[in-house]
């Protein structure tokens, strides 16, 4: 061997021992930390400090078990923090009815969807006057900070809304009942959730105008892990286990709930 090809070699060797250069994988946990919503009924809620309830919640604990990793813990992930607790390694998995789209796509791997949802609009209930999303012009619909639902109104559509900022769902909520904003439009199984815990003081419209694949999010590139999920909602799907979550969750709410396995997006 020459000396240049021994010099080349021990450049190569250390890399090659460093594994396949891939992100580490949920799979290697003993426990993994989930990130879900704190504020969205049937969703996500936190109930005490470290314990949160909702369908979102038993999904991830669900998939967790499924993936051979039954010790789970639980955070806040909100719309406007959830990508950056997967980049900097804060959480594992983010189970927050997170959209899979392009742009989120580009910045994390997504597994599923595990369920699809669709756009529907939120108001109060005494306004007879919104029927479908067109008419929101010129009414004033939550803009909750991270999300990236009122795109589809106001840029996608191009419905002349005026955008009102809140901190999340949740805030969205309160502005809605309090006369500050007209509507907020997002995930049916998110605005089921509320028009539940509110009774008859809000509506949905029930005219939903999109497909809303909610994802479960984890570190760019972990494909294996991505692969080892979509197994587990498979056969979430298939024996039942998802049925009964969706019923429990969200069996009350007069939403036709779809019970069929979602068609992945490919993990990637």
């Amino acid at each position: 061997m020459t000396a240049h090809a021994a010099a080349a070699l021990l450049v190569l060797l250390p890399a090659a021992a460093c594994g396949t250069g891939g992100p580490p994988s949920i799979l290697d946990r003993e426990t993994l930390v989930i990130g879900v919503k704190p504020d969205q009924p049937g969703l996500g809620v936190k109930v005490a400090e470290g314990r949160y309830e909702g369908f979102d919640v038993d999904v991830a604990t669900e998939v967790a078990r499924r993936i051979g990793v039954p010790d789970v813990r639980f955070v806040t992930a909100l719309s406007s923090t959830r990508q950056r607790l997967i980049q900097e390694g804060t959480v594992d998995l983010v189970v927050a009815t997170y959209s899979i789209t392009p742009e989120n796509r580009s910045k994390v791997t997504f597994a599923g969807p595990y369920y699809v949802a669709h756009q529907d609009t939120l108001v109060r209930a005494g306004d007879r006057a919104v029927g479908n999303v067109r008419d929101l012009k010129g009414r004033r619909l939550c803009k909750a900070a991270g999300s990236n639902s009122w795109r589809r109104v106001a840029e996608e559509r191009r419905i002349p809304v005026e955008l009102v900022p809140a901190s999340s769902y949740g805030d969205c909520l309160a502005k809605l009942r309090s006369g500050a904003v007209d509507a907020v439009s997002t995930d049916d199984l998110i605005l089921a959730g509320f028009a539940a815990r509110d009774g008859s003081a809000l509506r949905i419209v029930n005219a939903p105008f999109t497909d809303e694949r909610l994802g479960i999010g984890m570190r760019k590139g972990d494909l294996d892990g991505c692969e080892a999920v979509n197994r587990a909602i498979t056969a979430m799907y298939q024996d039942g286990t998802a049925e009964r979550l969706l019923r429990r969750w969200f069996g009350g709410s007069g939403l036709a709930l779809t019970l069929t396995v979602p068609q992945f997006e490919g993990c990637a």
